[in-house]
């Protein structure tokens, strides 16, 4: 299986010609190309043409490129859907899922593209599990937590390390991993503030989030320092990783390694933090 480092998501306006552009250039692994809340309305079939051309002259190396569509009851959100899926960039996120049934209209519309899902309604929170398996069923995906539009919905005023949120996004992760899938955590709002946001991917990393979304380039070396396994990690990675391809340990499930019981389970992982780590070099 490819592991496929998602560290850091940055929204980038599709409106923005020269925002685009920059993106090319940027740290982030994950460039989304935001049809919905960054653009205005008179602004929305240039922000759609100038993303599908965007997808047409690539140009964003390693750079996985999403476009982040409206809804699909919106004014837009056919039009979008449908030229999204015409481009056929790496993935399509779609906002505010409520249920399986949402996601089955989505999978519907965009042609078998890869489709992210964004967790930011009180509706879906209650729906997780069905959301996850709905996308399981149409392939491979990801959730993307919308922290903004979830206090919205609630009135809640989180915080850097977000108590209102916190059984919410135990169990998204949850979700996501039991049906086979990817997750972003939601942004950090503070632009300025390096420390909070250092804070906050920590504890991204603490749920088992891949990686954050951001709202602006220089967030990006903070989480992605965050997100990448540290010297030690990727030692004990390695230690893992040898023992397990030992011959005398090829058909066991557990074996000791430095004093330490280690599973198949923790395999998985220290080959992701290997990957992850090399994509960082």
């Amino acid at each position: 299986m490819t592991i496929r480092p998602r560290r850091s998501a940055l929204y980038m306006p599709a409106s923005n010609a020269k925002a685009i552009e920059k993106a090319r250039m940027l740290d982030c692994d994950v460039v989304i190309l935001d049809l919905e809340d960054a653009v205005a309305p008179e602004l929305k079939a240039e922000a759609r043409a100038a993303a599908v051309a965007a997808v047409r002259d690539g140009g964003f190396g390693r750079r996985e490129l999403v476009i982040r569509t409206n809804g699909i009851d919106t004014p837009w959100g056919a039009d979008d859907l449908a030229a999204a899926a015409a481009a056929r960039p790496d993935a399509i996120l779609v906002p505010k899922v409520d249920d399986g049934a949402d996601v089955g209209r989505y999978a519907a519309a965009t042609g078998g593209v890869p489709l992210w899902l964004m967790i930011e309604t009180t509706r879906s929170v209650f729906r997780l599990d069905e959301i996850g398996a709905a996308l399981a069923k149409a392939g491979s995906g990801a959730f993307v937590l919308g922290t903004n539009d979830l206090a919205k919905e609630m009135g809640a005023r989180p915080g850097v390390l977000r108590a209102p949120f916190q059984g919410m996004l135990g169990l998204a992760v949850a979700a996501a991993r039991a049906n086979g899938h990817a997750i972003l955590d939601g942004v950090y709002n503070a632009i300025d503030d390096e420390a909070g946001l250092a804070e906050q991917c920590a504890q991204g990393m603490e749920f088992g989030f891949d990686g954050k979304t951001l709202i602006h380039p220089k967030q990006i070396a903070t989480c992605n320092a965050a997100f990448t396994p540290d010297a030690a990690a990727v030692e004990w990675a390695r230690t893992i990783v040898a023992a397990f391809a030992a011959p005398e340990n090829a058909a066991k499930g557990a074996i000791r390694v430095d004093g330490k019981m280690v599973e198949r389970l923790h395999l998985a992982q220290a080959e992701r933090d290997l990957a992850v780590a090399e994509w960082a070099r």
